[in-house]
């Protein structure tokens, strides 16, 4: 099995303080890991949830139809369950009902057995002044590498 998928959530770092990671299983159709294995899915809009009866879901990724799939009335952001250890769960549901924590999806991959997997992480939200400050730490990183690169030459 090849590992070349991976969906990443590119704005989760800019956007969130990342706390602690995860990995966790998914629950799909068959129709929906092939959606997966070419690419068509996006986790860029989506956030995890927890149900009354304490189970973790993803909302609002998006997995597009499968091009051969036989499913008439298929809905693309539809809410699916994630699957964890029973421990990393009442963490997680502790840590969302105690603070200002949310969940988030990170990365969304297949792994060396054909699963796939998703990488969440437990993040507080930032303030505009800390985007801001993450913004100019990259800017001078950049001009710093530039720099060097200047200087390497000479």
């Amino acid at each position: 099995m090849s590992n070349k998928v991976n969906i990443i959530n590119r704005k989760a770092k800019f956007n969130y303080e990342l706390l602690s990671k995860y990995i966790a299983g998914i629950v799909l159709t068959g129709s929906e890991i092939k959606s997966i294995r070419q690419n068509k899915a996006s986790i860029s809009e989506s956030y995890c949830k927890f149900d009354n009866k304490g189970e973790l879901y993803i909302l609002n990724m998006t997995i597009e139809k499968y091009s051969h799939s036989a499913i008439d009335e298929y809905r693309p952001k539809k809410q699916r369950k994630l699957l964890l250890n029973k421990n990393e769960l009442k963490k997680l549901l502790k840590e969302t009902i105690n603070s200002s924590n949310t969940i988030i999806p990170l990365k969304l991959f297949i792994n060396e057995k054909g699963l796939a997997k998703m990488e969440i992480s437990l993040a507080k939200g930032k303030k505009l002044y800390d985007k801001r400050e993450t913004i100019k730490d990259r800017e001078n990183k950049r001009d710093l590498d530039r720099l060097r690169k200047i200087k390497n030459k000479k």
